[in-house]
């Protein structure tokens, strides 16, 4: 199954027709993730400074998120074409956020992915727990694709991930792709040919795609909490009647 976004990836943001960055680089590095995702607390760091600064109508924040989070899991992705950096989204108070979520965006230019799961856990009123969960990719053979993926996440984890053509601690400005204005600049950022990652488990709050294609693709509701991973960080929402 397909289905295009509506505009493609990136035109709901300040940063419109951004383009994904294929930065030059011989040879491969292969880190693992935890570690990798350590250096980019100072890059979301920027967003206490954002904060104020769209508060006083110095920045417009054009990108609203629900402020609710999902899960995905996969059993591996392969990518073209990566960059990341840290940013923030404009958030919907009605689930107790500040108006603004600190955030690392991933951004890449066409993604495979093997055995792709994707879940939301929700409290709703009167009935508890259900989890909404959606399926595609189990075939190695026929994976899920993605085009244009970007991900604004706060934990991303695997066992191990492999990048070609590494470039760390860039400019965020100097990418390639420009980033949105809530990412700030000169800030840090990190760029790559390609990325594979094992074992991937995320914690989100937006994905955007050009085009997702799900081969073997479904779709249950469920009661109870059936999230695509166990974490102690695993996200639960409420649901909001009104």
């Amino acid at each position: 199954m397909s289905s295009e976004s509506n505009p493609p990836a990136g035109e709901g943001r300040l940063s419109l027709g951004r383009r994904h960055a294929k930065p030059g680089g011989a040879g491969q590095g292969r880190v693992r993730w935890k570690r990798f995702a350590i250096m980019f607390v100072p890059a979301v760091g920027i967003s206490a400074a954002l904060l104020t600064a769209t508060a006083n109508g110095a920045l417009a924040a054009s990108f609203s998120i629900s402020g609710q989070q999902g899960e995905t899991s996969a059993d591996s992705l392969t990518g073209q074409g990566f960059q990341q950096f840290g940013t923030a989204d404009l958030a919907s108070t009605k689930n107790g956020g500040s108006g603004l979520q600190p955030v690392v965006e991933s951004e890449i230019d066409s993604a495979q992915i093997v055995n792709l799961c994707q879940s939301v856990v929700e409290n709703v009123p009167l009935i508890g727990t259900i989890t909404l969960k959606i399926k595609g990719g189990t075939d190695p053979q026929n994976p899920a694709t993605a085009s244009s993926l970007i991900i604004d996440a706060n934990q991303l984890s695997g066992s191990t991930a492999t990048f070609g053509g590494i470039q760390q601690g860039i400019d965020n400005k100097a990418l390639k792709n420009p980033t949105p204005a809530l990412a700030g600049t000169g800030n840090f950022s990190q760029a790559a040919t390609s990325i594979s990652i094992s074992n991937l488990q995320e914690i989100a709050y937006s994905t955007e795609a050009g085009t997702f294609t799900l081969p073997g693709f479904s779709m249950s509701l469920t009661t109870g909490n059936n999230a695509c991973f166990a974490s102690p960080n695993a996200p639960v929402n409420n649901f909001n009647l009104g």
